[in-house]
């Protein structure tokens, strides 16, 4: 597996105009302690960033249609080169917003939905008003002729509402739609109690699977669900098939589980460099250091990229290099990003052979 820089999600702010259950950097409105940096700074991360590779850039938050200038750095991505995305809640989406994003050269918009209706979309973010916020924006990216992702995070809160979030996905026009299994980490920490279940996981991707299969327009991608990619395997398998996937060009592709500092990062408002969004450990800091350092040389990063560095079941199985078993999962549970994937119910074929050799 070559370890290119592929996709970099970059919180251009902390702030936020909604407190939602699960917010992986736990943003208010006023993020004195993480204030936004200077566009200046912004334009010489993404100088540092194109001397080395071309990867696609999501400029998220934080909500980060708070920042003015949110249009002037992506301006300058697209004139270097880079495909430039933009990932909002939706609320603050506009004729005007819609003109800006066109203009700037960003190439597709994700936007949050995690409920088919008010009371439950809004439940989750926290804010009245958020479930409308989110169709008003992808009725005016779609009069706009702007592409749109539809990313839904899943809890046993909204569980239920899985399949009927899909086909509202379908229903708004979206490109894709990419079913987010929750990491508990940031104000996600408090809501450990409403992770889904092993059984519910293994359920859920396998809903995906069959789902997957009859798809022929949207886009679908189970997202921080790495033992998906064993499922299609396995599946596949039992039915004499290959499983075609297609592949969104504004992604990293789809032939692997987890790839937090093998093919995505987060850089942070503070210039931390993460090795995925939901992974609070930084591989180093963009500020002291070159993007490519930090990515081929820190200690964090080249642990991740080694598999057999890792732990429990995760070390022992065989589909360990299609999936590796979320890495900021196992970080949040056991606190040890190397350790097994604690939503796995999978039992490894060298795994279970020594425990039973122990009995």
């Amino acid at each position: 597996m070559d370890f290119e820089p592929k996709w970099i999600a970059w919180e251009i702010t902390r702030r936020c105009n909604l407190r939602c259950v699960h917010c992986r950097s736990s943003s208010e409105l006023e993020a004195k302690s993480h204030p936004d940096f200077p566009v200046e700074e912004a334009f010489r991360i993404i100088d540092d960033i194109t001397s080395y590779a071309k990867p696609v850039i999501v400029l998220s938050g934080g909500e980060p249609l708070l920042r003015e200038d949110v249009f002037d750095i992506a301006r300058y991505g697209t004139e270097k080169g880079l495909r430039m995305c933009l990932a909002t809640n939706g609320t603050l989406v506009s004729d005007e917003i819609c003109g800006k994003i066109k203009d700037s050269g960003i190439r597709i918009v994700s936007l949050s939905l995690d409920g088919s209706e008010e009371k439950v979309h809004d439940d989750f973010r926290n804010q009245k008003g958020a479930f409308a916020g989110t169709l008003n924006a992808a009725r005016l990216l779609r009069k706009h002729g702007i592409e749109f992702i539809v990313n839904s995070s899943f809890t046993k809160r909204n569980q239920a509402e899985i399949p009927k979030v899909y086909a509202l996905a379908r229903e708004l026009g979206a490109t894709a739609w990419y079913l987010f299994m929750i990491v508990p980490t940031g104000r996600g920490e408090e809501i450990m109690n409403e992770l889904i279940s092993k059984e519910g996981y293994e359920q859920i991707l396998e809903w995906h699977y069959e789902m997957e299969k009859d798809e022929k327009t949207l886009l679908v991608r189970p997202t921080c669900a790495p033992h998906y990619y064993r499922i299609v395997l396995q599946k596949s398998k039992e039915e004499g098939s290959k499983f075609e996937r297609r592949t969104l060009k504004f992604s990293t592709g789809g032939s692997k589980g987890c790839i937090a500092g093998q093919l995505i990062a987060l850089i942070d408002v503070d210039g931390n460099v993460l090795p995925c969004s939901y992974f609070p450990k930084p591989a180093g800091n963009i500020r002291q250091q070159s993007f490519r350092e930090i990515w081929e040389h820190s200690e964090l990063f080249q642990e991740l990229r080694d598999f057999k560095k890792y732990k429990g079941k995760c070390g022992s199985c065989e589909y360990v290099t299609v999936c590796g078993g979320c890495r900021a999962r196992a970080y949040a549970v056991h606190g040890d990003y190397l350790a097994e994937e604690p939503f796995c119910g999978y039992e490894p074929v060298r795994y279970k052979k020594a425990r039973q050799s122990q009995t």
